[in-house]
């Protein structure tokens, strides 16, 4: 499979584009309103615990608490040192059975083996935490307080004892070296994951790289004993850089730049940490924008539509809700072979191929359910199962995948860390709100004219000022006799219409012409 990286500059934002094979398989964006900040370090304080839901809330500066969920809260003595905070851990009968462990308390923590069960944070308190998730719709940002560092080759974690290996390195002797050359380097109390791009490294490019993420958790530690929350410790690579850190490895055949600051600084990034690679980078001079020589802005484009075409294999339809994303799987006119199982299954399977494309081109997270074509023999869903399972090896996410039911759904949960790309690329429609369809106007008239008799059989009665949207200003004024007019003659009330742009199609306020008070929600129900 040929991987490519193209980025593309302005003045605006950078994109990011990662092709397999020429079609477009992963897509980022970084601009200064949309600042990547997975993978921050904050000191935040405690605003709530929410032990109904095995949670917390923590403040780390944001408009929104960060949610903190009891099972991503570390167990590690030294991160409550750091906090200068008493873990009571007790240190005796290690090899004793939890369950017949001392269960003692002090303070706010309870021994190591019984924190995961009953967490006691209180409000107020200090905690260092990382961002592992984007805020998402009206969800804000998810936190965990096990921290790590990642750097090119290494991930240090200062709160976890143990050296781990990607599984991906699959060779047991270079496996045994390198983690000989970590443990040897490794202060004591500290842990640390080897990814994949270690692998075949030269011994001093990992030490130096260990040494560096070393340093920078020591600038952390000093940090923390200085500073009073909310606080950012640590801010993460910017999207550019973080790209060029995780993804661009043996795989990739090349990386495409059209901005020379750009090309620069990746240049200098390279010949510091991966030499090999820089031969890889090239500088895009042409005249024609880079996206549009490489066609990934019209697959871009493309993916952003609700109706997905699958070549020679009908179609799917995806459709995103808060809740799920919901994909709908059509044949078309597809009918390769007379036997209705086969053109079943091969579009099934086209068609699992595209959608796993388009999860990780648009980042769709969370449950996600599929309404395959029906397919009637256990085999053929075995099929169909097994190819999704082999396509999803392919996603950095993690995912699960449960068999074809009998209704002929496919159920999946995946990982979800960014918004996806239709929520980073557009705004929520000011007229429909999100839904996609406004009330009709004869809905709207109805609704007005129920408003106006509940204000009828009130009280105190002053004529009225009715602010609309100018689309519905003119429908209102319209003919003859305006429809106005005659809601006004058949309820005897002085009606002035007033246009507002900042009001949806079916959103209208009344207001009292005597006093100047909105009084809409008064009659609304």
């Amino acid at each position: 499979m040929k991987k490519e990286i193209f980025i593309n500059s302005t003045s605006q934002e950078i994109r990011i584009a990662i092709t397999e094979d020429s079609k477009l398989a992963e897509f980022f964006t970084e601009s200064p309103e949309n600042e990547r900040n997975v993978g921050d370090i904050y000191l935040g304080r405690v605003a709530k615990v929410m032990k109904g839901i095995r949670a917390a809330f923590i403040d780390i500066g944001f408009q929104q608490d960060a949610f903190l969920h009891f099972s991503d809260i570390t167990t590690s003595d030294e991160y409550y040192s750091l906090l200068g905070e008493d873990a009571d851990v007790d240190e005796e009968d290690d090899d004793e059975p939890e369950e017949k462990q001392p269960q003692k308390k002090s303070g706010k923590y309870q021994s190591r083996n019984n924190r995961n069960q009953d967490v006691n944070l209180t409000r107020g308190q200090d905690i260092i935490v990382q961002i592992t998730k984007e805020p998402v719709a009206n969800k804000g940002v998810r936190v965990t307080s096990k921290v790590s560092l990642p750097g090119r080759y290494l991930v240090l974690m200062p709160f976890h004892r143990k050296v781990g290996l990607s599984r991906k390195i699959y060779n047991s002797k270079e496996r045994y070296r390198l983690r000989k050359i970590v443990k040897s380097a490794l202060p004591k109390g500290y842990g640390m994951i080897i990814r994949t791009v270690a692998s075949g490294k030269d011994e001093s490019l990992i030490l130096d790289d260990l040494n560096k993420l070393l340093t920078t958790w020591n600038e952390i530690e000093n940090k923390v004993k200085k500073l009073k929350p909310p606080q950012i410790l640590y801010k993460d690579l910017s999207t550019t850089s973080s790209v060029i850190r995780d993804l661009f490895k043996e795989d990739v055949s090349k990386i495409v730049v059209d901005s020379k600051k750009l090309y620069r600084e990746i240049k200098a990034t390279l010949e510091e940490n991966s030499p090999g690679f820089v031969k890889r980078l090239d500088l895009y001079t042409g005249n024609q924008p880079l996206f549009d020589v490489f066609n990934i802005e019209r697959q871009l484009d493309s993916s952003l539509n609700k109706k997905v075409w699958i070549k020679g294999a009908g179609y799917i339809i995806i459709e995103t809700t808060e809740a799920m994303t919901v994909i709908d799987v059509n044949s078309g006119k597809y009918a390769k072979s007379s036997n209705q199982e086969v053109n079943s299954l091969n579009t099934n399977i086209e068609a699992g191929k595209e959608i796993v494309r388009q999860l990780r081109l648009r980042d769709i997270g969370g449950i996600i359910v599929i309404d395959f074509i029906d397919l009637y023999e256990e085999k053929s869903r075995r099929k169909l199962y097994d190819e999704l399972r082999k396509e999803f090896r392919k996603d950095r996410a993690k995912s699960t995948i449960l068999p074809m039911s009998e209704f002929g759904l496919v159920q999946i949960t995946r990982q979800r860390i960014r918004q996806n790309i239709l929520n980073r690329v557009y705004d929520t429609c000011p007229i429909c709100k999100g839904t996609g369809t406004v009330m009709s106007r004869m809905g709207f008239m109805t609704s007005l004219e129920r408003w106006l008799q509940r204000y009828k059989g009130s009280s105190v009665i002053h004529p009225l000022i009715l602010r609309v949207n100018p689309v519905i200003e003119a429908y209102l004024k319209h003919g003859f006799i305006s429809r106005i007019r005659k809601l006004s003659l058949k309820l005897k009330l002085r009606i002035k219409v007033e246009a507002d742009s900042d009001l949806a199609f079916d959103e209208f306020r009344f207001i009292s012409r005597k006093t100047q008070e909105d009084i809409t929600e008064e009659f609304l129900t």
